[in-house]
């Protein structure tokens, strides 16, 4: 959505501590996947909905199909049918708006918990904490009194410059629908609707209102759709949101292969199609073609696609009135679904409270991964340490709002400024400096919201004076800790980034820090890969966190004094240079009018493990502050027919110092498959909870059918028999045991 925010100062609040230990599983036993599966959209109030629309004009009907404020479809009062009433929510509710314009609606009742974002979610690789993040934030939803909540964006990584990275959850399709799947159960569970977006193919904000996306058939079935797919069949999404973009020549708020022939045909979707803002482009096609609400912001509502001008072709027979009555039963079956049809026993909700705060912690916590620890440079070691230096226009940057796209009015942001003197003795001093300025070419700021592949520009040099207090106070101090990366003013919806270098000149000056004080760890908050290998060279200790919500700087700074042990997992690769990632090896991002995903089935690690390209850190990667073994590592069985489930297991053995949680990742490989393959793909993965010197046996249960390629010729999915690999290990590029199994 093309808007600005407005900033609001967040008020510095009282300190949560959250103690990182969770309880500990017995020693020994069995660990495996829980599996959620949402509520179906009933048809018990069929006859009360075929009633209400046979009352209803066809203006009150057609008035149901289309905006009526910013954020609300029309409702008809005389017969107590609600507006439907929607939010923006990819990092917490958003706040209230005017109900004809962007302009804030100034309220003071309308704070809410800002949570990590969706990459940090996807890296803690731990689906119970995306059952959290959903019902915590259904829950603040439902205290806000709203019926939809648009998110969550489960579109692939494709490039690393995609201005959403941020937002969106992962590169791999498995991992997608293994977080996207809980999210929306436990958002769901509140009587609330979760609008999956942006369906689909949209995977980049260069040219994203027209780009005619070309995937084939194959392609778009393994890595575009399963994780739609799993949010409809097993998570019984509510909603889905059409995409800006065009599909192999057809808008996709007007796709009828899309929206009808696999959405609800082939997957049996019952819930409502919603527009992107401004995204449709016709009335009778768009109707016909599967969309159900239009919504949008640049004319007056009556003027949308859906409204006079779909009363008008109604009026001259160019639609039937029954295929308007298909879409409004639709609409009235979702608000009867989430009881906003006059139920007394709908879930009330609650907002900004401790408990929602303390889940924003755990999800944040969880996220944060270490990248590099020579010589146990982390955690910091504060005996004999009397000064800490805390460097970067990031340690104090307030990342709730910002940038194009929702974000949340929050009271509480803790920053990693604060996080680290919430959490550090007051014996240590600790020394600031911003060391480099967040600045921008304002000539060029206007390409901001543009759509355009040249982001916003920055200006990279450094101030002199900046810099001088940044080395001086390294200098002075036993430690230094940079904050550097990104914002959500530079990463941002509506504009890809230009490259992957880091903005503001941070790059140089991280390179004169480490020449004062080599006991300098290196920071990261950002929400998507950066070039940082020369850094990675250098610095003792490398950290990446997220835009990680209201907690974010207390759980950094946990993980940087020990108090929490690191143990996210990268959900996408970093490349050591942008033309190593697929999309941009094979000339294929931004494209113009068209863009064509040269790249095939292999997208992400894929391409790196296929290619045996070298990432600098690969999918799945995350250390930890102890050590895990993994042993006797089998299979159940040798061989499976079709219809059965692999199950895989293996003893974890916590063989360091530490308490900590490592994930058990399982990836699959065919080499002698007659049809292209990557070189192994993720089918199973498993996070467990550990104490020092304790073993566990962890099971994966991978279904023979998730081994199956999508056979173009026959269109349908196709489990080859023979031979497969089934490979443990705890990154992409770590794998520990390796078993042959046989399909049969």
């Amino acid at each position: 959505m093309k808007n600005k925010f407005i900033y609001f100062s967040a008020a510095l609040a009282v300190m949560l501590f959250v103690s990182c230990k969770n309880e500990a599983q017995s020693s020994g036993s069995e660990t495996a996947q829980k599996e959620y599966q949402g509520k179906e959209i009933g048809s018990e109030h069929d006859a009360e909905i075929d009633k209400l629309i046979s009352q209803m004009t066809l203006e009150e009907k057609i008035g149901m199909l289309h905006g009526n404020s910013m954020f609300t479809s029309g409702g008809v009062k005389r017969l107590g049918i609600p507006e439907l009433k929607m939010a923006d929510g990819p990092l917490g509710v958003r706040e209230e708006i005017s109900r004809d314009n962007w302009a804030p609606a100034g309220l003071t009742n309308d704070f809410a918990t800002y949570y990590p974002a969706g990459g940090a979610l996807a890296a803690t690789w731990n689906a119970e904490m995306a059952y959290t993040f959903g019902n915590s934030v259904g829950q603040e939803l439902r205290a806000r009194d709203k019926d939809m909540l648009l998110s969550p964006a489960i579109n692939m990584v494709r490039s690393p410059l995609g201005g959403r990275t941020y937002e969106y959850m992962s590169e791999d399709p498995f991992l997608n629908k293994k977080i996207a799947v809980p999210l929306v159960v436990g958002l769901q569970d509140n009587d609330v609707m979760a609008c999956v977006k942006h369906f689909a193919a949209n995977n980049q904000e260069t040219n994203r209102d027209f780009v005619d996306v070309q995937i084939d058939e194959r392609t778009l079935r393994e890595i575009y759709l399963p994780a739609f797919e799993a949010t409809v069949k097993e998570g019984h999404a509510y909603a889905i949101m059409g995409a800006y973009n065009k599909f192999r020549g057809e808008y996709l708020c007007e796709n009828d292969y899309m929206l009808n022939k696999i959405l609800r045909d082939e997957w049996g979707f019952k819930g409502v199609v919603v527009s992107d803002w401004a995204a449709v482009h016709s009335t009778v096609k768009t109707l016909q073609s599967g969309l159900d609400i239009e919504m949008g912001t640049p004319k007056p509502f009556n003027e949308f696609f859906l409204a006079d001008k779909l009363i008008a072709a109604a009026k001259n027979k160019e639609i039937s009135e029954a295929e308007i009555d298909k879409h409004v039963k639709r609409i009235l079956r979702v608000l009867f679904q989430v009881k906003a049809m006059g139920s007394k026993d709908r879930v009330k909700g609650s907002i900004a409270t401790e408990a929602h705060y303390q889940d924003a912690y755990k999800i944040a916590a969880e996220a944060v991964v270490l990248l590099k620890n020579e010589n146990n440079a982390l955690p910091l070691k504060l005996d004999g340490i009397k000064s800490i230096a805390v460097i970067g226009n990031n340690a104090t940057k307030k990342n709730a709002l910002g940038g194009f796209g929702a974000g949340v009015k929050t009271k509480r942001e803790i920053t990693p400024l604060e996080g680290l003197k919430n959490r550090l003795p007051s014996s240590i001093k600790i020394n600031y400096a911003e060391g480099y300025l967040e600045r921008y070419d304002e000539k060029n700021k206007g390409n901001l919201g543009n759509i355009t592949s040249s982001g916003p520009v920055t200006i990279d040099q450094l101030d002199p004076a900046k810099v001088q207090e940044a080395v001086e106070a390294a200098k002075k101090s036993d430690v230094a800790v940079i904050f550097a990366g990104s914002n959500r003013d530079y990463e941002t919806e509506a504009s890809d980034r230009r490259n992957l270098k880091l903005p503001f000149g941070q790059e140089e000056l991280i390179q004169k820090v480490l020449a004062v004080n080599p006991k300098t760890i290196v920071v990261f908050v950002a929400g998507a890969p950066f070039e940082i290998e020369n850094i990675s060279k250098k610095a003792p200790a490398v950290v990446w966190s997220w835009f990680n919500g209201s907690e974010g700087g207390n759980a950094l700074a946990d993980v940087l004094l020990g108090k929490v042990n690191p143990s996210g997992k990268l959900p996408w690769t970093m490349p050591k240079n942008i033309m190593d990632s697929p999309a941009h090896a094979t000339n294929s991002f931004p494209g113009g009018k068209t863009v064509n995903y040269a790249e095939g089935i292999l997208i992400g690690y894929r391409w790196f493990d296929t290619k045996n390209i070298a990432p600098l850190y690969p999918f799945g990667y995350g250390l930890s502050y102890t050590a895990f073994a993994f042993e006797n590592a089998k299979a159940d069985k040798v061989s499976y027919a079709a219809n059965e489930t692999i199950s895989v297991s293996v003893e974890v053995k916590n063989t360091g110092k530490a308490d900590g949680k490592e994930v058990v990742q399982l990836y699959t490989a065919k080499s002698d498959s007659k049809v292209a393959r990557a070189a192994q793909e993720l089918k199973g993965f498993s996070k467990v909870f550990i104490k020092a010197g304790a073993s566990q046996t962890v099971t994966i249960k991978v279904p023979v059918k998730e081994l199956a390629y999508y056979d173009v010729a026959a269109k349908k999915w196709t489990v080859e028999p023979g031979k497969y690999t089934l490979k443990v290990g705890n990154s992409s590029r770590d794998i520990k045991k390796e078993i042959t199994i046989t399909i049969k």
